[in-house]
């Protein structure tokens, strides 16, 4: 199946965030390079990493948004994924340089989501989508509602724009 058109236009601070002018939908985004470890036999990056290139994104957008997962940690608070799914549409190869896209998407009171898109960086080939979610947990193990830095960044974070 062919996703739908996303078209990525700068947003503010110097590219780190862009709007799909499709949708108006503002996402964060990183650049990443295929490495050769990253790839299977047949050449194409390996399916599991693409879960790699969602943490860094999600970490990414974490440091840039002032709140880095290391003092989420330190404020007693861990968010292991509990559900996550990738749609594939187009191969990565060994050195092909990409964009990956995330941005803060459902938060409810013990769980939160992250989205994410990954093109090709130099051709905008829409290589796959994705969503991580996850629980909020204390030290203990046990769940909690999620920590107010959190919340902020998710109400914080550009809501969509018009289109």
């Amino acid at each position: 199946m062919k996703p739908k058109a996303f078209l990525p236009e700068h947003f503010r601070d110097g590219g780190r965030y862009c709007r799909d002018t499709t949708t108006g939908l503002i996402w964060h985004r990183c650049q990443n390079r295929t490495l050769y470890a990253d790839t299977d036999r047949s050449s194409v990056v390996y399916h599991a990493n693409y879960l790699r290139y969602f943490e860094l994104g999600r970490a990414s957008l974490m440091r840039d948004a002032a709140y880095p997962y290391k003092e989420v940690e330190e404020s007693g608070y861990v968010y292991p994924i509990i559900d996550m799914g990738i749609q594939f549409y187009h191969p990565l190869y060994y050195d092909d340089p990409m964009w990956i896209y995330t941005r803060p998407a459902k938060l409810e009171r013990v769980r939160l989501r992250f989205d994410y898109l990954i093109t090709h960086a130099e051709t905008g080939a829409e290589v796959c989508r994705g969503f991580t979610r996850h629980c909020a947990l204390n030290a203990r193990g046990i769940p909690v509602a999620i920590d107010p830095k959190t919340v902020h960044l998710w109400k914080a974070f550009p809501p969509p724009s018009e289109t």
